[in-house]
């Protein structure tokens, strides 16, 4: 009879979650996974893929507008809010359903159920208190949307996790944060129609990105008709019969149908039993782990958003699987976190890889910075008044590029494959080796010759 229920336990389905799951089942451990919601996790359901999905979705209005200046003459337009979440809903379900297969496929045992620690081996599925024990288990709860418990009137807001699922399109609309999650539903709402404003506590939007990228979003989403204000807070909020009234810390009323909070995410840990285990945790409740994932109790690790690295899904999943690899088939590796490209699906889109100017700088001593920005070809017939805007670091003293930020028309795709290069450790040489691919606006990464500055001791 076997020491343990199962080899593994993972609490949390999400993709990490997922992953480890499929990796260490096809290495011939016995894993069970629960998890409370939906399979798929937060990008999956309520983040990235339905969020891009809106993103396609805001972009039909302006699309309309530019075919005018290519011979183009398109009806009358509308736009059906509940249409849209119907076919989102529809996609989600389809995706849930296949990361169910895949788990089954490969051997998982699936609880649809809440999961907590009990002790360093054991866990309760909250269903039907059964407790369970594993060899190891695996903390990939992922994150949930901070709020601001203290703010008077903050129980009128949603977050992103309620603004897939609204019943009614709002037609003033307020986003309260300045990351890459409020941008994005700033640029979502807009496109659809709503009157929007963004109200950020910080200097500037995208904070840890390129100055350069932050300030031209500014500038670019203003010119779409998004108000942006910097530098300020809400102090309450009020429902009343016409909406919400939200007054900040600078005098400011603000009128909304729906006000949206997006000031960053929280790791998931809340009631989960970690401290049974004697689990560590840090000041934000992260689950402190080592390169290996590792926690301080030997049987338990974590990955993804609940260990607050690197917030990013791909990232949860690399971590998922050398964790599969590393304890069940004897193939010891980490998940690389070191120059990790990105992008933002603000409107116009961010891609990036690399350190930012500002890292940069504090790091090498020598830097050229390549800069340009210029009206996309699409836009010389379309008329529309907007910049794309791409930059290359790069030191000086060895030629390396050290990051490429590029803002417009598919820089999520460029990006991935600039952190292709970047990672292989490419110089501008390389860069000004390859052949460029005419007519597009990627061809400009390997054309800048002239530093727009440089940058000396």
């Amino acid at each position: 009879m076997a020491e343990f229920d199962y080899d593994l336990f993972v609490i949390g389905g999400g993709s990490g979650g997922v992953r480890a799951a499929r990796i260490a089942a096809t290495h011939g451990a016995r894993v069970a996974i629960a998890e409370e919601y939906r399979y798929g996790g937060t990008c999956v359901i309520r983040g990235c893929v339905p969020k891009k999905l809106f993103v396609y979705a805001s972009r039909f209005a302006e699309e309309f507008e530019d075919a005018g200046g290519f011979g183009w003459t398109v009806g009358e337009s509308s736009f059906d809010w509940q249409k849209l979440v119907e076919a989102k809903d529809a996609e989600i379900t389809r995706l849930e359903g296949i990361y169910r297969r895949n788990l089954e496929r490969s051997g998982v045992e699936i609880f649809d159920s809440r999961a907590v620690i009990e002790d360093a081996h054991t866990v309760l599925r909250l269903s039907d208190n059964r407790r369970i024990t594993a060899k190891y288990i695996l903390v990939a709860v992922g994150g949930t949307p901070n709020v601001d418990a203290d703010l008077p009137g903050g129980e009128h807001v949603i977050t992103s996790n309620e603004a897939f699922h609204l019943a009614d399109f709002p037609k003033r609309v307020v986003v309260a944060g300045g990351g890459y999650i409020a941008v994005e539903f700033a640029g979502i709402f807009n496109g659809l129609g709503a009157e929007t404003t963004l109200i950020y506590r910080g200097e500037e939007i995208l904070r840890g990105f390129d100055m350069d990228l932050r300030r031209t979003l500014h500038e670019e989403m203003e010119k779409k008709g998004i108000r942006v204000i910097c530098g300020d807070i809400f102090t309450s909020i009020e429902k009343t019969s016409s909406g919400l009234v939200g007054m900040t810390l600078k005098g400011e009323r603000i009128e909304a149908d729906k006000i949206m909070f997006a000031i960053g995410r929280r790791p998931n840990t809340a009631g989960l039993g970690l401290e049974k285990a004697g689990v560590e945790t840090n000041a934000t409740g992260a689950i402190v782990v080592d390169g290996q994932s590792r926690t301080n109790v030997p049987s338990i690790y974590a990955i993804g958003d609940v260990t607050d690295r690197v917030n990013l899904t791909p990232v949860a999943i690399r971590e998922g699987h050398a964790f599969a690899d590393t304890i069940f088939g004897n193939k010891t590796w980490m998940a690389d976190h070191d120059l990790i490209p990105t992008a933002v699906f603000s409107q116009p889109e961010i891609g990036t890889a690399g350190l930012t100017q500002e890292e940069a700088a504090a790091k090498y001593r020598n830097l050229d910075i390549y800069r340009s920005s210029f009206r996309p070809m699409k836009h010389t017939l379309s008329g529309r008044d907007e910049k794309m805007l791409m930059k290359m670091i790069v030191d000086a003293d060895t030629d390396k590029v050290l990051g490429v930020h590029v803002m417009g028309a598919d820089a999520g795709e460029m990006a991935q494959l600039v952190g292709v290069a970047l990672k292989m450790g490419a110089t501008k040489a390389d860069f000004d080796a390859t052949m460029a691919v005419h007519p597009t606006a990627a061809e400009e990464l390997v054309t800048m010759r002239e530093p727009s500055e440089r940058i000396r001791g």
